[in-house]
């Protein structure tokens, strides 16, 4: 690491540079600006804390690259819960790339969350970031796959357009995804703990991504909009209650969008209820790569993909 650039926790007054950075090495999409607004929701609104943030930084505040741990709770099958942080928002300028940065960030930001009591670090890394993870201890999981309802209108001519619709467009009759107050079920693995404040955050305060649901009976799909390839999709983000299959059914009954698309894991009553509506595993194909790296000895294996419970809602625009 350069002699100038120290590593601190982040302070307010860093955050224009550490979104610039952000930028800079990572990007953005209309779904994933990187905004103060977004940054505030992730890291300082979220249920289970504060994340552990920290930066380096030049003497005169310019920020070369940040390392952001994302607070979060799972629960496990045996009644227990799991203190965790998910590896987001980890970025080295390109005016400072290739200098042991990412290596040193990473080492210094996992003491803290020793010292905090973190049980697991996971999280999804890209095709790029990934081999550095599993140099520095992470060890894959399991790959997270796509299940897919076309519906006819997968047949209209493709729309290039730089807009997303809004979700009436594709969704009439959807409600905003606000009141979602229902009791989680018994997790099968590794899941999310799905308190009402939880969802409430999840799915009724994004900045830059609205979510609306679809209920029958006592069942509810919650949704979003997206477009791949000139193509409209709904994502099926989540599932609440036994009757799921009803939920997805009555959505594409309503549905305006190409094709639907989701992902549960394979021992979750939510992808029987999928694929009892319609939603088709496709083989061979990943969307995005699981891994962890446990800081304190576990009693379930967290590599065994098995383990995990978890749906789209646990892994994307976060």
């Amino acid at each position: 690491m350069a002699d100038t650039l120290t590593i601190r926790p982040m302070e307010a007054a860093d955050l224009p540079g550490v979104l610039e950075t952000l930028r800079a090495a990572l990007g953005e999409t209309p779904l994933l600006k990187r905004t103060p607004d977004l940054w505030g929701w992730k890291h300082q609104l979220n249920p289970f804390g504060n994340s552990i943030v920290l930066v380096a930084a030049e003497s005169d505040g310019r920020i070369a690259g940040v390392r952001a741990l994302m607070r979060w709770r799972l629960a496990t099958p045996t009644g227990g819960e799991l203190s965790c942080v998910r590896a987001v928002d980890t970025a080295v300028h390109p005016d400072y790339q290739r200098r042991g940065l990412f290596r040193s960030m990473n080492e210094s930001a996992l003491e803290v969350a020793r010292n905090d009591g973190v049980d697991l670090v996971f999280n999804t890394p890209n095709s790029q970031s990934r081999p550095g993870y599993l140099k520095q201890g992470w060890r894959d999981v399991g790959a997270i796959g796509v299940m897919v309802r076309p519906t006819w209108r997968l047949l209209n001519p493709r729309r290039e357009l730089d807009e997303l619709p809004a979700p009436s467009e594709l969704l009439p009759e959807a409600k905003a995804a606000a009141d979602l107050s229902e009791d989680d079920r018994v997790p099968v693995g590794l899941r999310t703990v799905r308190s009402e404040g939880y969802r409430a955050w999840r799915f009724g305060s994004h900045p830059t991504a609205e979510y609306v649901s679809v209920g029958s009976g006592d069942s509810t799909a919650v949704l979003r909009v997206n477009r791949r390839s000139g193509r409209d999709e709904l994502v099926v983000s989540e599932l609440i209650g036994d009757q799921g299959s009803k939920a997805i059914r009555r959505a594409a009954k309503l549905a305006r969008a190409g094709y639907f698309v989701a992902w549960f894991s394979r021992r979750s009553p939510e992808r029987a209820a999928a694929m009892r509506a319609g939603l088709v595993p496709i083989p061979r194909v990943t969307a995005l790569n699981l891994v962890a790296r446990p800081l304190t000895t576990l009693d379930l294996d967290v590599f065994d993909l098995d383990n995990w419970d978890i749906a789209l809602s646990d892994l994307e625009l976060l």
